[in-house]
């Protein structure tokens, strides 16, 4: 039988195709050994404070978020809780009244300030909160409330209404740290605003923690959802909720994207106790 030029090239393709394996992320250490997912959910078991740090677009993140919080949930069941950057603290009361199934889905969209990818990255956690009757504490600071901050520092927080301080962390407790990395690096740059850029970032952090503290029980488990700038190198969220919680206590997950996801590169090592590592090429959800 003859055998044609374009058919020959359409089997080598199909064939290659068919050999290879493209998966859609690998979980390292952060040492940068191998891992997988249920040394992820083994090593949440005796922590009471998870942070899983994702990119706001990538799909792994949010599907990995998922399937943590159901393998979390068999496990610590009503003693878990989530908590959320996404949400700010004067939004919890209509949370909450979604929550317990008091008002519908459409006031709740219409009345919390949701971010734009809600509906396929955030929702399904907070269904599944809902089903099951796991609390869900929205920890932001109001982003009005950081901006004023972004604009002008700290001190004009102080002319605020007692109600509105109430959705932050107290003022009088509130220290910035000029030497934690992750604020240093906003300092030195001045194209992200320098100093006061810096202070929204770390009034959101303390307030995030503070919400996070106010709202633990005893035997408590806390998993948090927030970028991974707010929990990397156990700084941001964790820096501030190390002075009250000793570190292990605490697990952090990562996500990174590499051009190949065969090794962890060295300049993403260290970043969380586990990270995940998926390929650049992955689609965004938005």
């Amino acid at each position: 039988m003859k055998t044609t030029l374009s058919s020959l090239f359409a089997l080598i393709f199909s064939s290659s195709a068919l050999s290879t394996d493209f998966p859609a992320y690998k979980i390292f250490t952060g040492e940068g050994k191998e891992s997988d997912f249920s040394k992820v959910v083994k090593g949440t078991e005796d922590k009471n404070y998870v942070f899983f740090g994702e990119y706001h677009d990538n799909p792994i993140s949010h599907w990995l978020q998922f399937e943590l919080t159901r393998e979390m949930y068999a496990v610590h069941s009503n003693h878990l809780s989530l908590g959320a950057e996404m949400f700010e603290a004067d939004n919890q009361y209509i949370f909450d009244e979604y929550l317990k199934d008091q008002i519908s889905e459409k006031n709740f969209q219409n009345e919390v300030r949701l971010w734009p990818n809600y509906n396929t990255d955030y929702k399904p956690l907070v269904e599944f909160a809902k089903k099951f009757k796991i609390p869900f504490i929205a920890t932001n600071i109001p982003r009005r409330y950081a901006n004023v901050v972004f604009k002008g520092g700290t001190e004009p927080l102080n002319a605020l209404s007692e109600l509105a301080k109430s959705f932050m962390v107290p003022l009088n407790e509130f220290v910035f740290d000029s030497t934690v990395t992750c604020y240093k690096d906003l300092l030195e740059s001045m194209e992200h605003g320098g100093l006061f850029m810096a202070m929204a970032q770390a009034i959101k952090d303390a307030t995030m923690s503070y919400f996070l503290l106010k709202n633990s029980k005893k035997n408590s488990v806390f998993l948090h959802f927030n970028g991974t700038y707010h929990s990397d190198h156990y700084q941001g969220i964790v820096h501030y909720l190390l002075k009250s919680v000793s570190r292990d206590q605490i697990m952090t997950i990562s996500t990174v994207v590499q051009a190949d996801i065969s090794s962890l590169e060295e300049g993403n090592e260290n970043l969380a106790d586990f990270i995940i590592c998926v390929p650049e090429t992955m689609t965004s959800t938005h």
